[in-house]
């Protein structure tokens, strides 16, 4: 065979396999109509819907638990790989298995991974939305699906939104923060970002799922108003924005009923006013009925036979079919929602497939989040940055040597290699305390030399001011634990540390403290350091990141998402019963309190000074702000502003633009974004408000309404500190949906 021969053969070959991939789609179109990815979802769902038997459509709306053992000890389910969820593959009908891992910060690991398998981890959700950038947001997001569709998932228990009304909230780093609007783009196009790489997301925990202490039996009361305006306008923005293929409704009840059959929120609002095409599934033991879950709203019951009382979808849910409490039309719409969201997102034409992750460029996702989300709280004479020439360091307290802490509970991810620091108590649920393989040491040490680092850890107060005494600059990291499952009694740091950083800003001068907390702690100490710096829980490339930030080499532009109180005697609730398993939890939460005034506009409408603002965050540069200028067509309102980097590096400032409306207690945030600019540039920045944060929902009507008026408009560095307002006129009207 000559060579003409042989390259006309492979030719050939090419143009067969080009030609197999229709030739069998077309084929499998023909015998298989909802194969076919040129008809829309919803068609697709139809088609195979109408094809399925009773029993194949029972087969969809139950997960089971993914992992061996669980609460009743069941092995691993056959095919399943080892995580949160599972539901088998019907291959008579084509449909894939459902596959799902938690994955709040990152791909939580199986409980029946293989030995050196890992994933990595972006910093909390609050860091994320710290950067008050979505695109950030959205490149997280799409990191974390690849990884987990590199890893055979499909589904991803992600999209975590619940408001921070109280600081102590236990689960506060898996969310977006206070304010429904800066949560509702970050979650948004963090959801996004994972669908982009063919993998469902869920948003959750739906709804008012606010504190951890007594999650399963807690009442949440608040008005339809107060929480149409706060709560769930977050979940509203995040869902159009994000489009997840999955709404996780929560543990709780809200005003009396469990969120997992509550009509109001699941029919009334998310599918009847919100026109939500995908399904709800429910968090693992938070389904309590068969007819009224279902008829309220519920599509899926996830992992019943391990963490529900019964398996409500089982038997019971068969027993009233057969009985007409649940309609055929019902049951084909629950499957047809699940159905649809996994057409939408690719599930049958892009099935997951194992293949080594690019961990390096992961780690560097990871990294520039943090970097972008860690905030400066404080920076007295110019403490930081450091010069790469500081002669010596000392590196004090939190493991900074090994690692650094993640929160813990369902969303907790270990790292490639394991836990840097295993062994800590409570190594059972919500633990194991887990740290990231990423230590802030070595990362200082890459930067002025290794010879010029020590460490000491923060149980000796002696042995850290002595080596804070011989060193000229020493740097305190300071930690406290949150998880899943439990509040903090207060907000001190444990274990001393408040006596060590004193003792250690007593030695040294040049004290810079690095926090990795949930969210906001007390600070008896602040005005005794020169800096301090908010790193969150800081994800796998914290240590680089924060090592980044201290000497310069990147200039932080964080802005804290919740408010930092002054103490406890600020919140609306000032106790908390039973949190941290101290006392006995109430039956309900009044959020009628505070109402839609959730953090800083709590503050605001009650003259309180916080310690840090919402929005609030420095910069080793200074921004100045310009007078805006409004424009309103119709209920459409833009606001452009000037914005000058009048300092000597560059930088990134957020605009942040805040409405006070005719008659409101206080302004709240209703746009903003993000500018980066050298130094003495300038650049006007144009904001679009968001038109349900210019307006009020009106309970009689159920629907937003705009109160005619003159509308006061402020451009703020943060919600305390804001411009001179700008007043708008806006007439009278309802929203447009």
């Amino acid at each position: 065979m000559n060579k003409r021969t042989r390259a006309g053969l492979r030719l050939v070959g090419v143009l067969a396999m080009g030609l197999a991939a229709p030739l069998a789609l077309a084929a499998a179109s023909a015998s298989q109509p909802w194969m076919n990815p040129k008809f829309s979802p919803d068609k697709r769902a139809d088609l195979l819907v109408s094809k399925m038997t009773q029993a194949e459509k029972l087969h969809m709306i139950r997960s089971y638990f993914g992992s061996p053992g669980g609460p009743k000890g069941f092995p691993m389910p056959k095919g399943a790989l080892g995580s949160a969820g599972y539901v088998p593959a019907i291959p008579r009908l084509g449909i894939p298995a459902l596959q799902e891992s938690d994955a709040g910060m990152g791909v939580a690991n199986p409980h029946g991974a293989r030995p050196g398998d890992g994933a990595t981890s972006l910093p909390s959700g609050l860091a994320t939305a710290a950067t008050w950038t979505p695109q950030i947001a959205y490149k997280g997001g799409k990191m974390i699906g690849h990884e987990a569709w590199s890893k055979g998932f499909n589904i991803l228990l992600a999209g975590g939104i619940d408001l921070v009304r109280d600081p102590r909230n236990g689960r506060n780093f898996e969310y977006a923060g206070e304010d429904p609007l800066l949560a509702g783009e970050m979650v948004g196009s963090f959801i996004k970002g994972i669908q982009s790489q063919h993998v469902i997301s869920t948003i959750k925990h739906y709804a008012v799922n606010d504190q951890e202490t007594a999650r399963t039996t807690v009442s949440a009361v608040i008005s339809k108003k107060a929480m149409r305006e706060s709560d769930l306008l977050a979940f509203e923005i995040a869902i159009a924005k994000g489009d997840p293929g999955s709404v996780m409704c929560s543990y709780n009840k809200v005003n009396g009923d469990w969120a997992c059959e509550n009509k109001y929120l699941l029919t009334d609002v998310l599918k009847d006013d919100w026109k939500y095409p995908g399904f709800v599934m429910s968090d693992w033991g938070g389904t309590h009925s068969s007819a009224k879950a279902v008829n309220a709203g519920l599509d899926q019951e996830s992992a019943g036979e391990q963490f529900d009382d019964k398996e409500w979808f089982d038997k019971p849910l068969k027993q009233d079919l057969a009985d007409g409490k649940v309609s055929e039309k019902r049951l084909d719409d629950m499957v047809h929602r699940i159905l649809r969201s996994m057409f939408a997102v690719g599930l049958f034409e892009h099935p997951p497939t194992k293949q080594p992750v690019n961990r390096a460029a992961d780690k560097r996702v990871a990294q520039h989040t943090l970097e972008a989300g860690a905030v400066l709280l404080r920076n007295e004479h110019d403490t930081l940055p450091l010069a790469s020439s500081t002669a010596s360091v000392a590196v004090i307290g939190a493991h900074a040597d090994k690692g650094v802490l993640a929160g813990g509970g369902s969303s907790v991810v270990v790292p490639w290699g394991g836990n840097a620091v295993p062994g800590l108590k409570p190594t059972e649920w919500p633990g194991p305390i887990m740290y990231q393989r990423s230590a802030p040491m070595a990362a200082i040490a890459s930067i002025v030399g290794k010879s010029k680092v020590h460490f000491a850890e923060g149980d000796d107060i002696a042995k850290a001011v002595a080596l804070a005494k011989r060193s000229k600059v020493a740097v305190v990291f300071a930690q406290k634990w949150a998880g899943e499952s439990f509040d903090w009694v207060n907000l001190k740091l444990d274990d001393n540390q408040d006596q060590l950083i004193e003792a250690v800003a007593k030695a040294n001068p040049n004290t810079i403290v690095v926090l990795e907390t949930n969210g906001p702690v007390d600070m008896p100490w602040l005005d005794q350091v020169g800096a301090v710096l908010e790193a969150w829980y800081p994800g796998s490339g914290g240590g680089p990141a924060i090592a980044n930030i201290l000497f310069g080499k990147v200039n932080p532009s964080g802005r804290l998402p919740v408010t930092w109180p002054r103490s406890l005697d600020q919140l609306p609730r000032k106790d908390l019963p039973g949190a941290g398993g101290h006392g006995t939890p109430d039956k309900s939460v009044d959020y009628n309190i505070e109402g839609a005034d959730v953090g800083y506009r709590w503050f605001i409408a009650k003259d309180k000074q916080p310690l840090f603002s919402f929005g609030y965050g420095l910069s080793y540069t200074q921004f100045s702000h310009g007078t805006p200028k409004v424009a309103a067509h119709g209920h459409q309102v833009k606001v452009t502003v000037p914005v000058q980097n009048t300092g000597k590096r560059a930088g990134a400032d957020v605009v942040q633009v805040y409405v006070k409306a005719p008659g409101a207690d206080a302004p709240h945030l209703a746009g903003f974004d993000k500018v980066s600019l050298k130094a003495g540039a300038s650049q006007g920045v144009t904001v679009s408000l968001h038109p349900k944060l210019l307006a009020e929902f009106d309970t009689a009507s159920d629907d937003w309404r705009i109160a005619g008026g003159d509308y006061q408009v402020y451009v703020g560095s943060d919600a305390e500190h804001l411009g001179q307002p700008v007043n708008v006129h806006l007439a009278a009207g309802k929203l447009a949906p």
